[in-house]
């Protein structure tokens, strides 16, 4: 899947996952008042909601990126019709092309890790049979129960050839009180993307490891060591946009070739119509149509910081 993953990129040129991170506040009140008409103010209701806006805006930006990002928690928050919400939306996006990172940031171990790792990435056996369950193309993991939470999920990668993004160094502002601490003279972060380099020479694709790495846009002198410390593994970049980062600040997570890094925004694109940039042109009724010129300009955005303009 990471072959797969490079050569969207390379197709559209455009080194961006668009996050569906939905929130109630981020729905324009047309979709909501169609959902609630049919299902009721109920949690069926809200997920219906949901799911509108996501395919509206997976249909108006498909043609321009690689992938998207569901963050499983805002939809969980909606209970059983919530995660089939989620997954509507997981196999939608792949019909449409799009490679699929489920952002569930498991962390756990033994037979638990490998329950998660074949829930979302794997095949469960029923009977005689085995199933797909949620079947993303790539995960978020924390790795801070060390390889006994990690390994299960490379022997589902290893048989899937699925990937995984380990979380290194994160975007929150507090992030630096676990993972900028010195150990033996380096900080924990440094040492995590060791391991995730490591790990990664197990699961080789063609030129990137189907491990790769999460290191928030709000630190790009950290992503600089990184990008070293971790030559073969994709580095998934959160943090651009709404909280902060902007192209310049991108530059070295990737590597020469131009490749290397995937930029991640949530609201910044799918609530767009609500940004003081966008909503003089755009009404909430064509929400859409303001996510799909907030991927072109970050598109702009980071061609210009790479000079691939």
């Amino acid at each position: 899947m990471i072959n797969k993953l490079v050569e969207k990129i390379k197709q559209t040129n455009a080194p961006v996952v668009v996050g569906l991170d939905p929130m109630m506040g981020f729905i324009p009140e047309h979709i909501t008042k169609k959902a609630f008409e049919e299902h009721g103010e109920t949690l069926e209701g809200a997920a219906e909601a949901i799911w509108l806006f996501n395919k509206a805006i997976v249909d108006s930006t498909c043609d321009l990126i690689p992938a998207v990002k569901p963050q499983i928690a805002m939809y969980e928050q909606f209970g059983i019709p919530g995660m089939m919400a989620f997954k509507k939306t997981v196999d939608y996006c792949k019909e449409k092309g799009l490679v699929v990172i489920g952002d569930i940031k498991r962390g756990d171990i033994g037979s638990t890790s490998s329950a998660y790792a074949v829930g979302h990435l794997g095949k469960v056996t029923v009977g005689s049979k085995s199933y797909y369950g949620f079947d993303e193309d790539f995960v978020t993991v924390n790795p801070y129960l060390g390889s006994d939470g990690v390994n299960p999920f490379l022997e589902v990668c290893k048989e899937e050839k699925k990937g995984i993004f380990v979380l290194v160094k994160t975007s929150n502002p507090s992030s630096g009180e676990f993972q900028d601490r010195l150990i033996d003279g380096k900080p924990l972060y440094e040492l995590v993307g060791e391991k995730v380099a490591a790990w990664g020479e197990e699961c080789m694709g063609k030129d990137y490891s189907y491990v790769g790495a999460v290191v928030g846009a709000t630190y790009p002198e950290m992503g600089k060591v990184l990008r070293k410390v971790m030559p073969k593994s994709f580095i998934l970049v959160p943090g651009y946009g709404a909280q902060g980062g902007k192209g310049k600040d991108l530059v070295h997570f990737f590597n020469e070739d131009g490749l290397g890094a995937i930029v991640n925004s949530s609201r910044g694109i799918i609530a767009a119509y609500k940004n003081a940039q966008y909503a003089d042109r755009f009404a909430s009724e064509n929400f859409a149509d303001a996510s799909r010129q907030a991927v072109l300009d970050m598109i702009d955005d980071i061609a210009g910081a790479l000079g691939t303009k």
